[in-house]
């Protein structure tokens, strides 16, 4: 996500130093609010006008059409890893080629994909349903009724958006349930009750919406009730992020119902339905989330040192405490692991006899399987190949079944088939290899933050390459929400970036989650200065080794990356020659606002920018922060400004388009050079489909080999 605007000449200065020191009011009247109107005549009219400049130029790059046609040859390879969801016995996947565009919604029975030869049966063809129906359907997953699960919910988006239609489907009969569930469009959830009820949260109507754009209200719905005739059965707030219903099936196939209650990003309260109808709360910690029902034990992760019941947990740690006794004030909790301070856990799934933990040491991925005996839990490892990253792809709570998938910069993924209970994981396929990995080294560094924290970050770049500070370099960050970023295969960076003579970094500065929860709490709100002084560190250090230097480095990230690429811009420019700015934030006193969209979720990340009715902000210590940091209201003309690369989405329902517009617009009038392409559809991914995808990567990476190889 990225901000930008203007700042005045004297903390140009500050700004060249590396300082974030800067003026804690704008120096400009924001006169480009018409641009947060999404489909406005005159906002769509200047998107028009920059795509076509922009697309003229960066089409007619030499390199383009063949880096098109190499990402999509990637894309659309038919050898690539389908993966999926296993339930009852089947692998559920979802396709799309440069036939099945829009994609294919399919199974095959898990014994034959073990083998590595899936027989594939066609449930849904969603180029042919939107055909027919006259819409611009784009899937967005399937929820099923516990049990048999042959009966499920389908998302369907148009264009790509957040907002989905969810519609009832019989698997066995492959068509919609006649007079079955239809919710109308909406940013909603539903989970099964039963097979003939739905716990529903949807825009119920009468500001039954957040301030953040999601729902609050929880409704039981019956098969064949009028969604104005649903029984309440839960109500947030309306200052809360939203409210979500869940269904967990054990086992021994019991369904725990109940919803989460979400009253920042990173609080939370979970309830759970009990059988006379009424929800009663979980006992947790504000930073929990709930992982499991495994052997009559909740499992959960703490994102916040805990004391209950006499004993101290370190955030970070994984934990269990009895279901019967999950409501009451002091139920027995046991942990389950604890991770160092250079460890973390990424991901949690429950098969019959075990647990499955994905975790790293040092961005460097492992597989733990915990079992327990009935008074305590059993820790083992799973073998895998090192040095790479490791991800659950599902496991099924009824069977020992699960999917595993390593990679790193130079190994194709390679799925896995895991038996929990024998803890052992044997391969199933590998991705063929998209690029020549033989030519290429993979390091891990670290850099030294201004504050003296030590950030990791991995270098992938050619054989004998000269160190000399010539090599094109491309390095990407994100740092936020606790999201990790770990070592990951991509055959679009090898062939279009490495093989052409580049070099990939990836830094795993603070905000991510490489570390743990103290690792993201680090760059929370004030204190995300860090964040983006870790990833200066990072371009230093390259520089300082002589890996690049500032003519031949280009920087990359999207979402919250795009936020850090304006902050890069407008505090570092001499850094870098190029900036791939994808899905930004960058207006960071207007993202809140209740007109950009699901802005007002992440407060809790950054800060609370808000005006109170009175005019005056309701929390001025973190508006004056963010005005500082606002790339959108730093933004300045300066002669070592590079040439940036701003992408979005007009269908981008999470990220306003109206960040990168803003931006943009600043930057055009500045009279300073930029590229711009927007495409239609795609929502918070820029692309809808893998045509879209492949064009959207091409025009990146021609921009980057004209800026950083020629």
């Amino acid at each position: 996500m990225i901000r930008s605007a203007i700042v005045a000449a004297a903390a140009i200065g500050a700004v060249l130093a590396g300082c974030a020191t800067m003026p804690t009011k704008p120096l400009f009247v924001d006169d480009f609010t018409f641009m947060e109107e999404v489909e406005g005549e005159r906002a769509i009219a200047w998107v028009k006008a920059q795509n076509e400049r922009s697309l003229g130029v960066l089409t007619a790059n030499s390199r383009f059409e063949t880096m098109r046609q190499e990402a999509l040859t990637i894309l659309n390879n038919k050898e690539r890893l389908p993966l999926g969801a296993i339930r009852n016995g089947y692998l559920y996947n979802f396709w799309q080629d440069e036939t099945n565009v829009r994609g294919l919604w399919r199974r095959s029975p898990l014994s034959a994909y073990r083998t590595g030869q899936p027989v594939w049966e066609t449930l849904l063809d969603i180029d042919v349903l939107a055909k027919s129906e006259n819409k611009n359907w784009v899937w967005k997953g399937a929820n099923c009724v516990p049990g048999d699960g042959l009966t499920c919910l389908l998302s369907l988006s148009d264009g790509g958006k957040d907002a989905v239609t969810l519609r009832e489907f019989d698997i066995t009969a492959k068509s919609f349930v006649a007079d079955g569930f239809v919710l109308p469009e909406a940013k909603q959830t539903a989970a099964w009750a039963s097979k003939n009820a739905l716990l529903v949260a949807t825009d119920w109507g009468d500001g039954a919406m957040t301030e953040s754009g999601y729902p609050f209200v929880v409704k039981r719905l019956e098969r064949g009730q009028p969604l104005a005739s649903a029984r309440e059965v839960l109500r947030g707030n309306k200052t809360d992020v939203g409210v979500w219903p869940f269904a967990v099936e054990t086992a021994d196939g019991e369904v725990i119902l109940g919803a989460t209650e979400a009253d920042t990003f990173f609080t939370s309260k979970t309830w759970r339905f009990m059988d006379a109808g009424q929800a009663a709360q979980i006992t947790l910690p504000e930073k929990a989330s709930v992982s499991a029902v495994h052997k009559g034990q909740l499992v959960f992760t703490i994102e916040q040192d805990w004391s209950i019941s006499g004993t101290a947990f370190k955030q970070g740690s994984l934990l269990s405490m009895p279901l019967e006794q999950a409501t009451i004030p002091n139920p027995q909790v046991k942990l389950i692991y604890g991770p160092g301070p250079r460890e973390s856990i990424e991901a949690v799934s429950d098969t019959k006899d075990a647990l499955l933990v994905a975790g790293y040491q040092n961005v460097r991925g492992r597989l733990l399987r915990f079992t327990f005996d009935g008074r305590e839990w059993l820790e083992s490892q799973i073998s895998l190949p090192p040095n790479g990253a490791v991800a659950i792809v599902d496991a099924d709570s009824k069977s020992n079944d699960a999917l595993v998938l390593f990679e790193d910069f130079l190994r194709p993924d390679t799925l896995f088939s895991v038996d929990a209970r024998a803890g052992r994981a044997s391969p199933v396929r590998s991705l063929p290899a998209f690029f020549d990995a033989s030519r290429f080294d993979s390091v891990q560094y670290e850099a030294t933050s201004k504050d003296g924290a030590k950030i990791p970050y991995f270098v992938v770049r050619p054989k004998g390459a000269p160190v000399d500070g010539s090599a094109p370099t491309l390095l990407y960050g994100y740092g936020g929400f606790q999201v990790s970023m770990t070592p990951n295969y991509s055959g679009t960076v090898g062939k279009l970036w490495l093989e052409r003579g580049g070099t990939y970094v990836l830094a795993n500065i603070r905000g991510g989650g490489e570390f743990g929860p103290a690792w993201h709490q680090a760059g929370l709100k004030t204190d995300r200065q860090r964040i983006y002084d870790d990833f200066t560190a990072v371009a230093e250090d390259l520089i300082a080794r002589k890996l690049t230097s500032p003519r031949r480095l280009g920087i990359m990230g999207g979402s919250n990356g795009g936020l850090l690429m304006g902050v890069m811009l407008t505090q570092r420019p001499d850094l870098f020659r190029a900036a791939v700015v994808q899905v930004p934030l960058l207006d960071m006193l207007s993202y809140a606002n209740a007109n950009m969209l699901a802005g007002a979720s992440w407060v809790a990340e950054y800060g609370d920018p808000r005006l109170g009715p009175d005019g005056k902000p309701t929390h001025p210590e973190e508006r004056a922060f963010l005005e500082r940091l606002s790339p959108y209201h730093q933004l300045a003309k300066r002669p070592d400004f590079p040439t940036p690369f701003i992408v979005t989405s007009t269908k981008d329902d999470r990220v306003t388009p109206a960040h990168a517009r803003k931006f943009g617009a600043r930057l055009e009038r500045l009279g300073m050079p930029f590229y711009y392409y927007e495409n239609i559809d795609g929502g918070h991914s820029a692309a809808a489909n893998l045509q879209e995808a492949g064009k959207r990567i091409a025009l990146e990476y021609a921009y980057l080999a004209e800026r950083l190889m020629d």
